[in-house]
């Protein structure tokens, strides 16, 4: 059974930073490409960073590129978010997600594994 466990959200101030990390059990981690969600109250559930199997390509929705950054540590089954100059339409409750494929994607149907997510909210 594929588990995915996402702490690591919090309050942080506006141009703060915060890193979430996501830890994955039940299923051969190196082999599949790792993706973050995200979904504000009244919006729809939207792409923000994936990265493919192995050494990790990756790819980042403009909103957040240059300010994200995702990684994974193969060793330790976990996918990393780190957040720097964070803004307060960067809140929202976040979700790592893991894919059927080796290759990275932002379409969420080609991830059938969720963490429970966890709320990030940025504000002063």
């Amino acid at each position: 059974q594929v588990q995915l466990v996402d702490p690591g959200g919090g309050l942080v101030q506006p141009g703060g930073s915060l890193r979430l990390s996501c830890a994955a059990s039940g299923l051969t981690f190196v082999s599949y490409a790792m993706g973050w969600f995200r979904q504000a109250p009244g919006t729809e559930r939207e792409f923000v960073a994936a990265i493919s199997w192995g050494v990790g390509i990756t790819f980042y929705a403009d909103s957040v590129k240059g300010r994200f950054t995702i990684s994974r540590d193969n060793a330790k089954n976990t996918v990393f978010l780190q957040m720097n100059s964070l803004k307060p339409e960067d809140t929202a409750m976040y979700y790592c997600a893991a894919s059927k494929y080796s290759s990275a994607s932002r379409k969420e149907d080609d991830y059938p594994y969720w963490g429970q997510g966890t709320q990030v909210t940025v504000s002063s």
